[in-house]
């Protein structure tokens, strides 16, 4: 089996170094194309307007001064072009990757790209928070228990338009307290804010942030699943189309 690896947290991030080992232990073909700095919540975009330029890196390491969508692109249909790989991993993601992230993520864009390429892609995210704090991440809850969950996403052979989603919660390797096939979450938007600030010579500027408060996520979504210390994998589909709703507006204009 020939893995592909890429990520949006980009070429040094340490999560890309644990979904390597990982990798290498369900094939001994794995190529890493990833990008140059961290893309993260750039979501699905493009280079348009930009060239990619391209840095090998030796031992099958590539790194693309672009989206990780530009990475799975240029893996696929240019690096790999003459030997097509079996499966792309995107990942681990340093934080959680649930609920409405899964519109801005670039791992799971990446994922996304790879599937519409035809190509079986998973991402990944390593939860972090209450229990770790950004700087003492559960890299080995995700090293010891990736590999199983991944083989057994495989053995499924999901439909080709799906991608799967999969978070590991913040807690050591053996405290995960199982695995959890979700649905995809919601938080509370009140939540999200915005920060203004000034510069030293007081102009001002902006930050996006979240305020501190309780939320109690749905019973069978990933952020419930993650809450409870579980493993969360979430099949997402690429046909976005609300089926009930293109059938109410199909009578409205007959």
């Amino acid at each position: 089996m020939r893995i592909l690896i890429t990520n949006d947290d980009g070429i040094h991030a340490p999560g890309l170094a644990v979904l390597e080992r990982i990798a290498r232990a369900i094939s001994n073909d794995v190529i890493v194309v990833a990008p140059e700095t961290d893309q993260s919540g750039v979501a699905h975009s493009l280079s348009l307007n930009d060239p990619l330029r391209l840095r090998e890196l030796g031992d099958a390491r590539y790194a693309i001064k672009g989206t990780p969508t530009d990475c799975v692109i240029m893996g696929l249909r240019s690096i790999l072009a003459d030997r097509r790989p079996d499966l792309v991993l995107s990942g681990i993601n340093r934080g959680q990757n649930v609920a409405e992230d899964v519109t801005y993520s670039g791992t799971i864009a990446a994922a996304m790209e790879g599937t519409l390429l035809g190509v079986p892609s998973i991402a990944l995210s390593q939860a972090y928070g209450p229990e770790s704090g950004r700087k003492n991440i559960h890299w080995g809850c995700a090293e010891a228990h990736a590999a199983a969950v991944i083989r057994k996403v495989l053995d499924q052979r999901l439909p080709r338009e799906t991608l799967v989603n999969i978070n590991f919660p913040d807690c050591p390797a053996d405290a995960v307290q199982g695995v959890a096939v979700t649905r995809q979450g919601k938080r509370d938007t009140e939540l999200m804010r915005v920060e203004a600030r000034e510069d030293g010579r007081g102009n001002p500027y902006y930050w996006v942030a979240f305020a501190k408060g309780k939320h109690v996520p749905a019973e069978g979504t990933d952020l419930y699943a993650l809450a409870e210390k579980k493993i969360s994998v979430t099949p997402l589909r690429l046909d976005l189309t609300d089926e009930a709703s293109r059938k109410a507006l199909a009578q409205g204009f007959a």
